[in-house]
C-alpha cells in the first residue's frame, strides 16, 4: 500500500505541539508535583532495594548478617508498593483530566462551528477525532507517560550509582545502549508510519460503519448487505494487513533488544566474576550490580514504548489541533434586533459553496411583515441555497441580506437564530423523549409546564396521538424519531415552532411526503403557524403556493420570475408550462 500523504516521522515541533495541547487543558501544576513526587519516592526505594540486598549478601559472605536486615528488606519493598501504587494513581489521574479536557475541547468547538466545516468532512472522521484520536492520547499519558517518568528517574539513580559502585563495568555496559539505538532507530520510524496510517484507515472505516448504522433502513430496502458485507471485508483486510506490518516490526525489535540485553548480562557475570575472583569486589557488589541491570531493562523498554506512542500521539494530535484551530460562528458578535415589523431584503446576492462556481446570481427581493412569500422551480436551481443563506448558515460571496436597512451580518447571530423556525420535509428529529424535543435548544427547557406543552401540541394538531402514547410527553421515540409515522414527526415538529414562537418561519415544502390524512392535518397546523409572521416556503408542488403574496421563481441560480400566482401565469411561461402540468395531475 502505498504511504498516505502527510505521513511522517515526528519532530520536536510536534512533540511542542502536543506539550502544547496537553497544557491548554489547565491541568493542575499541584496535582503533577504530588504524582512527580511519588514517583520519585518510588524511585528512590527501588534503588535502595539493591544496595540492601548487598548487605544483606555480603552480611552472610561475612557472618554479619542479623534479622533486621531481612525485615529492612521487606519494608522497602512494602514501602515501594505504596509509593508506586499512589504516583501511577495520581499520574494517571492527570492523563484523564487532560483527555477529558480535550473531549471538551473539541466537543465544544465541534457544536460552534459552522455548516461550511461539515461539507468538507464526514461526520464519521469528526467522531473518530474526538473518540479515536483522544483515546491515543488518553493511551500516552495515563499508561505511558507515568512509566515514562518512573524510568527517567530510575535510569539516572541507576547510572549513578553504578558509577559510584565500579565506574569500569558501568562504561562497558554502557557501550550497548547507542548500538540498541543505532538499530531499532530505523523500525521504530517505520512503525511510526505505519501507525500513522492504520490510524487514518481506522477513521475512515469508523466513518463508514457510522453511515452504514445512521443508513440501515436504505441499506435493508436497497438489498445492499452484500455490498456492504464485500466494502466492510476489503477495509477490515487493509486494516489486518497493516496491523500485520506492525506486529512484524514489533517483532523484530523485541527479541533484537531482548538479545542485546541478555549478551550485556552474560557479559557482565563473566567479566563481574572474574573481578570477584580477583578480589576486586565482592559478591554482594556483583549482585548489587546485576539486579541494577535488570532494573535498567525495564526502563529502556518503556522508553521505546513511550516513544512510539508518542508517534502515534503525534498524527492524533495534528488532526486534534487542525479542528481546534478552525474557524467557528460567534453567536453573539454584532447586536440584538428584533424581526418583527421590518422586510427581510435580498440585494444583489451571489453566492457559490466553491470558488467560481455560483449557485445563485444576482438575487434580488423584498419579503415584507407578515408576508407568505414561495420560491419555485426546477429542482438544483438554488432554493435550498436561498433557505441556508437565509438561516446564516453561509454568508453571501457578493450582494447583501438587510433587516429593514441594516445588514444582517451586523445583527447577532444567537438573536437572528432564536427568531425563526423551520420546519422542513425531512421532519429531523433526535433521540429521545417527546418532551426533549419539543423544547430542544430552549433555556430552562426542564421548566416549561406540561399545560404549555400540551398547549402548543394542540396547536400543532398533535395531541391527541401524543395523549395515546403509553408515557405520553416521556415517551421515547428511538433514534431520529424511528417510532413515530412521518406525519407524527412533522407535528410535533410544529409544535416545536409553536414553542419557540418565531418571528420568521421557513418551511421547505413541509407536507410533501405524507399521506393524504396527515398532509390535511400538518396544513391545518401550518396555516395556524404562518398567521401573522412571514413566511418563506420552498414549494415542491405548485398547489400549496397559490395562495402565496409573492411566488419566486428560481431556474439555475437565477431569478426569472416574480408576482403572484396569477401573475406568473399570465407573464412566465416556464411558470405557466410548470403549474398547467402539476395542477391538471393533481385534480
Amino acid at each position: 500500500m502505498k504511504k498516505q500523504e502527510g505521513l511522517k516521522t515526528p519532530t520536536k515541533q510536534d512533540l511542542k505541539q502536543f506539550v502544547e495541547l496537553v497544557w491548554s487543558t489547565n491541568i493542575s501544576k499541584a496535582l503533577i508535583a504530588v504524582g512527580l513526587t511519588g514517583s520519585l519516592l518510588t524511585t528512590a526505594t527501588q534503588l535502595a532495594i539493591p544496595l540492601i540486598t548487598q548487605r544483606f549478601i555480603d552480611g552472610i559472605a561475612f557472618d554479619q548478617f542479623t534479622p533486621w536486615m531481612a525485615i529492612l528488606i521487606l519494608g522497602i519493598f512494602i514501602v515501594q508498593v505504596v509509593f508506586n501504587g499512589f504516583s501511577n494513581y495520581v499520574l494517571h489521574k492527570i492523563g484523564q483530566k487532560v483527555v477529558a479536557g480535550l473531549r471538551r475541547f473539541l466537543w465544544e468547538k465541534v457544536i460552534r462551528l459552522p455548516v461550511d466545516f461539515f461539507d468538507r468532512h464526514a461526520s464519521g472522521e469528526v467522531v473518530s477525532r474526538i473518540t479515536n484520536d483522544t483515546t491515543i492520547v488518553q493511551n500516552l499519558i495515563s499508561s505511558f507517560f507515568p512509566q515514562f517518568i518512573n524510568g527517567i528517574l530510575s535510569l539516572s539513580g541507576i547510572v549513578i550509582i553504578l558509577v559510584l559502585m565500579d565506574w569500569q563495568m558501568t562504561v562497558v555496559m554502557l557501550t550497548a545502549v547507542p548500538l540498541a539505538f543505532a538499530l531499532t532507530r530505523p523500525l521504530g520510524r517505520r512503525i511510526s508510519l505505519v501507525s500513522r496510517e492504520m490510524q487514518d484507515e481506522t477513521a475512515a472505516f469508523s466513518g463508514k460503519i457510522q453511515q452504514t448504522i445512521a443508513e440501515i433502513r436504505l441499506m435493508k430496502s436497497s438489498t445492499a448487505e452484500q455490498f456492504e458485507k464485500e466494502r466492510g471485508e476489503e477495509d477490515i483486510a487493509r486494516l489486518y494487513r497493516l496491523g500485520l506490518r506492525e506486529g512484524k516490526y514489533m517483532a523484530i525489535i523485541g527479541p533484537l533488544i531482548y538479545s542485546m540485553m541478555l549478551g550485556v548480562i552474560v557479559f557482565v557475570i563473566g567479566y563481574g566474576g572474574v573481578r570477584v575472583a580477583q578480589g576486586e569486589m565482592s559478591t554482594g557488589q556483583l549482585v548489587a550490580f546485576l539486579l541494577y541491570l535488570f532494573q535498567i531493562t525495564f526502563p529502556i523498554t518503556v522508553f521505546m514504548n513511550f516513544f512510539m506512542q508518542m508517534q502515534k500521539a503525534a498524527g492524533a494530535t495534528d488532526r486534534i489541533s487542525s479542528i481546534l484551530k478552525e474557524e467557528e460562528e460567534v453567536k453573539q458578535q454584532g447586536q440584538d434586533a428584533s424581526l418583527s415589523g421590518q422586510p427581510i431584503i435580498f440585494d444583489q446576492v451571489s453566492f457559490g459553496y466553491a470558488k467560481n462556481q455560483e449557485v445563485i446570481r444576482n438575487i434580488s427581493f423584498e419579503a415584507r411583515p407578515g408576508e407568505k412569500v414561495a420560491f419555485a422551480g426546477p429542482s438544483g436551481g438554488g432554493k435550498s441555497t436561498l433557505f441556508a443563506l437565509l438561516e446564516r448558515f453561509y454568508t453571501p460571496d457578493s450582494g447583501e441580506i438587510r433587516l429593514g436597512n441594516q445588514s444582517i451580518e451586523g445583527i447577532a447571530l444567537s438573536s437572528w437564530r432564536k427568531q425563526i423556525g423551520y420546519v422542513s420535509q425531512e421532519n429531523a428529529m433526535m433521540s429521545g423523549t417527546i418532551r426533549s424535543n419539543i423544547c430542544y435548544g430552549l433555556p430552562a427547557a426542564d421548566k416549561i409546564p406540561d399545560e404549555r406543552l400540551w398547549e402548543v401540541l394542540e396547536m400543532a394538531y398533535a395531541k391527541e396521538f401524543v395523549a395515546g402514547l403509553p408515557d405520553q410527553l416521556d415517551e421515547v421515540i428511538g433514534e431520529r424519531g424511528v417510532k413515530l409515522s412521518g406525519g407524527q414527526r412533522q407535528r410535533i415538529n410544529i409544535a416545536r415552532a409553536f414553542l419557540r414562537d418565531p418571528k420568521v418561519l421557513m418551511m421547505d415544502e413541509a407536507t410533501a411526503n405524507l399521506d393524504s390524512r396527515s398532509e390535511k392535518k400538518v396544513s391545518q397546523a401550518l396555516n395556524n403557524l404562518m398567521e401573522g409572521r412571514t413566511t418563506f416556503v420552498i414549494a415542491h408542488r405548485l398547489s400549496t403556493i397559490v395562495d402565496a403574496d409573492i411566488i419566486l421563481f428560481v431556474e439555475q441560480g437565477r431569478l426569472t420570475g416574480k408576482g403572484t400566482h396569477q401573475e406568473l401565469m399570465d407573464s412566465h411561461n416556464i411558470y405557466r408550462s410548470f403549474a398547467s402540468q402539476q395542477l391538471s395531475d393533481e385534480v
